[in-house]
């Protein structure tokens, strides 16, 4: 069921249930699209990262995207 942006703010705005309305599994996360890539670390670099993430009880993939992600904020935050 296609429905028109004015439509669903309508109903939306009476209250009614929208979830039905919405076309869940074409649902997009702009800017939070993934791409796989590839990095070599040294190995000193991955135990410590290895350590770290157990220490936090996350995983060394989690680890790396939160560091990272910190830092992109520092430097966009520098440059503001």
């Amino acid at each position: 069921m296609k429905v028109q942006a004015d439509e669903f703010d309508r109903a939306f705005e009476e209250g009614k249930e929208i979830v039905d309305l919405l076309k869940l599994s074409e649902a997009r996360r702009p800017l939070r699209e993934q791409k796989r890539i590839g990095v070599d670390f040294p190995l000193w670099m991955l135990d410590s990262l290895d350590r770290e993430a157990e220490r936090l009880g996350v995983n060394r993939q989690a680890i790396i995207k939160v560091w990272l992600a910190e830092r992109l904020e520092q430097i966009q935050s520098a440059r503001s």
